[in-house]
């Protein structure tokens, strides 16, 4: 909401639409082992060196991954108005992005927001392909359009399906 002079002034929605938080990844009862094994190694490597703070790292990371892992995604509401990507209330100002790129995983379509930012995390938002063309161009209003490839953490994480 804007605030011009004491009123308050809803601003626009342009489109809106739900989608899941992430892709949920299909994990079957051998990656729950190896994650075990995993851990269960790294634990029994930081007790015969005594990290202690390391052991409870791992132990705390383990138990984190699991809660994590089982968890199933979220259905976010999205909203974009003239002045940026409201995620669930959260609003993403376009100012605060240089660019943005368009991702296909499988059958699933994702808008990833490049930030002005030099740590800045990438915003990535799943959308339903239905309304792909007026969310993209709703996009492109606002910010140039640029390829976006999987970094090196993105990567990781599809490889180890988390």
């Amino acid at each position: 909401m804007l605030c011009y002079n004491e009123f308050m002034v809803k601003e626009q929605v342009v489109v809106s639409w739900e989608a899941k938080e992430y892709i949920a990844q299909d994990k079957n009862g051998g990656w729950y082992v190896g994650l075990g094994l995993v851990g269960l190694g790294l634990v029994v490597l930081s007790v015969l060196l005594q990290w202690w703070t390391f052991t409870a790292l791992v132990v705390i990371s383990v138990l984190a991954l699991v809660v994590y892992s089982v968890r199933p995604p979220r259905v976010l509401k999205y909203e974009l108005t003239e002045t940026g990507l409201k995620e669930n209330g959260k609003i993403y100002q376009y100012s605060d992005f240089k660019s943005f790129g368009i991702q296909k995983e499988n059958t699933n379509f994702s808008i990833v927001l490049v930030p002005r930012k030099r740590f800045a995390m990438r915003v990535t938002v799943y959308f339903p392909e239905k309304q792909g063309e007026k969310i993209v161009d709703s996009f492109g209003q606002k910010l140039p359009m640029e390829e976006v490839k999987m970094d090196y953490l993105d990567r990781l994480v599809k490889f180890l399906r988390i």
